[in-house]
């Protein structure tokens, strides 16, 4: 017997939550499909497993740097203990009952689509009027000669570890390795990173990931650049992870932070005539829609894998559902990375720009040169800021920070670049003495122009 729906929702993470949230509250008829635990891999085994972690030993670095205060430890049991509190242990009934008592069917089950308006769910038989893909994405696990035979973590494995390993090799210069490196490290764990390219975090500013190295040598991580994993073998207890280069380093663990893939694979996507890109990604247009009433958010759409787009994705397709279509837009929104300092980032990079042929001014903060709030906030100050500038729009267009609290303050560019506030609106801002915020005005006050302006 098939069971009819205005929408199912196929994938319950973040965005998927956002979207079943606002249709239920309009009074939709809505089922909503989760393999795994709804709240997705964000809720259980990255985002807020991860984020929960590398908070202790950056209280402990926050209070070790600030004059007056000491005596701060780790306790790897407590962290933990409050980890699996806020991962639900993992046991997502709270959940499930929630939108339940919100009027969902609630299945959990391996669900795909069949075809146009129609999905199989374990054993149930659905139509809906929308469907909503949601599936998020899977990390992407290479092939290494030897690995069956040593052991291998993946940030499931990571962040939800009862015991710490006393030897880590990372594999990843990505935001996921530089996370990672810098809990480990800073809980006492023997990391070493490696990364193929030349650079840490290479989709932004190389000075970033320069800088993001000089702090992670800081934290006692050992970071390798330009080898790649050839193979791996036990050795006694151990594992030892083989270079290209010749060289090889022990570890208890081998980790692979090496990316993620859409989850889309035999899934029955294309039944309901979804394009698929090379990676799997679903492609959509800028309300979302991959075909006719089918709609993609999230990881698996590949146009930006963070938990706050989804999110956003969610609100544009249910928006669009409830008959408020408004197109998505992406310029300016933040990429933060959870280091020691933090690492924001939002806009172009400058090689973006001179791709699009933009005429562009630059400048770049030492924060600690130029601002009190630095100096207030710890002894040996960090940080640094960038900004990018269109000189013909005369409007921000690129921003990064490497400093103590940049995932708050970088928000600030983040709107200006995406309502294109006029640089001489930026000029005017006054901000709140001391604080990071003033060094965006610093900055302005500082653009070095890299092209003849007509």
């Amino acid at each position: 017997m098939e069971e009819h729906f205005d929408v199912a929702i196929l994938g319950m993470g973040p965005g998927g939550e956002v979207a079943a949230s606002r249709l239920l509250k309009a009074g939709r008829k809505v089922a909503v499909i989760e393999r795994e635990l709804i709240g997705g891999e964000c809720a259980y085994w990255a985002c807020v497993p991860s984020k929960t972690l590398l908070r202790p030993p950056e209280a402990k670095t926050a209070a070790n740097r600030a004059a007056g205060a000491s005596g701060a430890e780790l306790d790897w049991v407590a962290a933990s203990d409050y980890r699996d509190y806020m991962i639900r242990h993992l046991n997502d009934k709270a959940q499930v009952d929630g939108y339940t008592g919100q009027g969902a069917t609630v299945i959990k089950a391996e669900a795909r689509i069949t075809g146009p308006g129609t999905l199989q769910a374990g054993d149930r038989n659905l139509a809906a009027d929308h469907i909503i893909i949601a599936t998020g994405s899977e990390a992407v696990v290479p092939d290494l000669e030897g690995a069956e035979h040593v052991t291998t973590w993946t940030n499931r494995e990571t962040f939800t570890a009862t015991e710490l390993p006393k030897r880590a090799v990372l594999i990843g210069g990505s935001a996921v390795g530089t996370e990672t490196a810098t809990f480990l490290a800073r809980f006492g764990v023997d990391v070493t990173l490696v990364h193929r390219g030349h650079g840490l975090l290479e989709r932004e500013e190389p000075r970033v990931g320069e800088l993001a190295r000089i702090y992670l040598e800081e934290a006692g991580v050992k970071v390798r650049l330009g080898v790649r994993a050839a193979r791996a073998r036990r050795e006694g207890n151990g594992s030892v992870l083989e270079f290209d280069d010749g060289t090889s380093v022990g570890a208890d663990v081998i980790i692979f932070a090496t990316g993620r893939r859409p989850r889309s694979k035999d899934l029955g996507f294309e039944t309901a005539g979804v394009t698929l890109d090379d990676r799997g990604a679903v492609q959509v247009d800028e309300f979302c829609r991959a075909r006719g009433n089918v709609w993609a958010i999230g990881d698996v759409t590949g146009v930006m894998p963070f938990t706050h787009v989804a999110k956003y994705q969610g609100r544009i397709v249910a928006d669009a559902i409830l008959g408020r279509p408004r197109p998505a837009t992406y310029e300016g929104i933040p990429r933060v990375v959870f280091g020691d300092p933090e690492i924001a980032a939002a806009g172009l990079t400058q090689a973006q720009a001179d791709e699009q042929g933009r005429s562009t001014a630059f400048a770049e903060l030492d924060l600690a040169e130029s601002l009190a709030r630095p100096w207030t906030y710890e002894q040996e100050p960090r940080g640094h800021l960038g900004l990018i500038t269109d000189t013909d729009e005369g409007i921000l267009i690129g921003a990064w920070a490497v400093s103590p609290l940049a995932g708050e303050w970088i928000h600030q560019a983040s709107l200006a670049i995406r309502t294109r506030i006029p640089i001489a609106a930026l000029h005017d801002q006054v901000a709140q003495f001391p604080s990071y915020s003033e060094a965006f005005q610093m900055a302005l006050e500082n653009l070095k122009y890299r092209k003849e302006t007509p």
